[in-house]
C-alpha cells in the first residue's frame, strides 16, 4: 500500500484548461509523455473536464506504479507490468468497473504514444479488457420521484433553489455535471428548454416540461438573488451560500438528504433521476431515438439498456394480471 501512498501531485492549468502534472520523484520523461496525453485529450479530443480527471487518476496511479518497481520511462514497460498492475487493483479490492476503466485509459495513453512515434509497440495490444456485466439501472417508482420533488422546504431559499434543481433534472433527464454547469443564459423557461454541453462538448436542446419551467422561472426572478450575496458577475445558474457555482459533491449531498426525508430506501446516487427520466418515457411510450436525444448518447446501445427495465415491468404487469400466467 506505500506506493499508492507515496503519489503526490501538483496542478497548474493550461491555457486550455487541461491539467500539467508534476510528479515529485518521479521520472520526468513518464511524467512529460503524460502531460503531453492530458494536453492531447483536452486539445484534440475536447474531452470534459471530468473525463480528464479521470484519465489523469488512473495514469498517475500507473505510473507511480511503474516508478516503484524501478521502470525509468516506458519503453521499459510491457505486458507483465500492464497485467501486474491490474491484478494489484483486483488485490486491493477495487471493483471492475474500475479495473476496466483503468485498462482503457493505459491502452488509450499507449496508443497515443505509439501514433507519436515515442514509442514502437503498444504492450497492451491484444490484452484482454475484463468484461463488465451489464445490470439494469436502479429507478425510482413514479410515485417516488413525485416524493422526492415534494420534498425541499418552499419557505426557504436553499429549498427554492433545491426543487429549481431537482424538478428540471427529472424533467429533462440531463446528467448532473450537465445541471451544475448550466448558466443562466442556457435556459429559457418562457419557450420551455435548456440548452446543455455534454460530453465530448457536444450542445443539445432539451425540452422542460410545464411545472420544471414554472420552478425554473420562479427561482431565476425570485430566489436567485436573494442568493447572489455580493457575486453580482456570476453567471452559474445554481449558485450555493458563498454565492458561486454549486458543486457536483454538493448537489450529491442535497439529493441524497431528501432522499432520507422522503423515506426512499434504496441507494440514490446522482444518475437516479436520469436513468428514472429516460425509464418512465419508454414506459409510457416514448420511442428509443427521442429519448436517445434527450439523454445526449453518442450510441443508440446505450439507451437500449433502459428497455430491459420496462421489459421486466411488463413481465412482473403479465404475471400479476394475466389470469393463465401461472401454472
Amino acid at each position: 500500500m506505500q506506493m499508492w501512498n507515496r503519489l503526490k501531485a501538483r496542478k497548474r492549468i493550461y491555457p486550455s484548461g487541461a491539467f500539467c502534472i508534476t510528479l515529485k520523484g518521479t521520472r520526468p520523461c513518464m511524467k512529460n509523455d503524460l502531460q503531453t496525453f492530458i494536453r492531447f485529450l483536452s486539445d484534440e479530443r475536447g474531452l470534459a473536464r471530468n473525463t480528464l480527471d479521470s484519465y489523469e487518476r488512473d495514469l498517475l496511479q500507473y505510473i507511480e506504479y511503474l516508478d516503484a518497481a524501478g521502470i525509468r520511462n516506458l519503453k521499459e514497460s510491457g505486458k507483465v507490468h500492464i497485467a501486474g498492475y491490474l491484478l494489484k487493483l483486483k488485490q486491493m479490492g477495487r471493483a471492475t468497473a474500475t479495473v476496466t476503466r483503468s485498462m482503457v485509459s493505459i491502452r488509450a495513453f499507449y496508443q497515443y504514444l505509439v501514433r507519436e512515434r515515442r514509442l514502437d509497440q503498444d504492450p497492451s495490444m491484444h490484452m484482454e479488457i475484463p468484461k463488465l456485466e451489464k445490470r439494469s439501472p436502479k429507478v425510482l417508482t413514479v410515485e417516488e420521484v413525485e416524493t422526492l420533488l415534494q420534498a425541499p422546504p418552499s419557505a426557504t431559499p436553499n429549498g427554492q433553489r433545491d426543487k429549481a434543481m431537482l424538478e428540471p433534472l427529472y424533467a429533462t433527464g440531463i446528467r448532473v455535471t450537465e445541471l451544475i454547469m448550466l448558466d443562466v443564459d442556457s435556459v429559457n423557461p418562457e419557450m420551455g428548454f435548456i440548452r446543455c454541453i455534454g460530453k465530448g462538448g457536444r450542445e443539445r436542446v432539451v425540452p422542460l416540461g410545464g411545472i420544471a419551467s414554472e420552478c425554473l422561472k420562479e427561482y431565476i426572478t425570485s430566489t436567485r438573488p436573494k442568493l447572489m450575496k455580493h457575486s453580482a458577475e456570476e453567471a452559474a445558474l445554481f449558485i450555493n451560500h458563498l454565492g458561486t457555482r454549486i458543486t457536483r459533491q454538493g448537489f450529491w449531498k442535497i439529493i441524497k438528504r431528501y432522499a432520507a426525508d422522503s423515506g426512499i430506501r434504496q441507494e440514490i446516487t446522482p444518475h437516479t433521476l436520469r436513468h428514472s427520466f429516460a425509464t418512465h418515457l419508454l414506459e409510457n411510450g416514448a420511442d428509443l431515438r427521442s429519448v436517445q436525444e434527450m439523454l445526449g448518447h453518442a450510441d443508440i446501445s446505450t439507451t437500449q439498456i433502459y428497455t430491459q427495465v420496462t421489459r421486466s415491468k411488463l413481465k412482473e404487469v403479465y404475471d400479476r394480471a394475466h389470469p393463465r400466467a401461472k401454472a
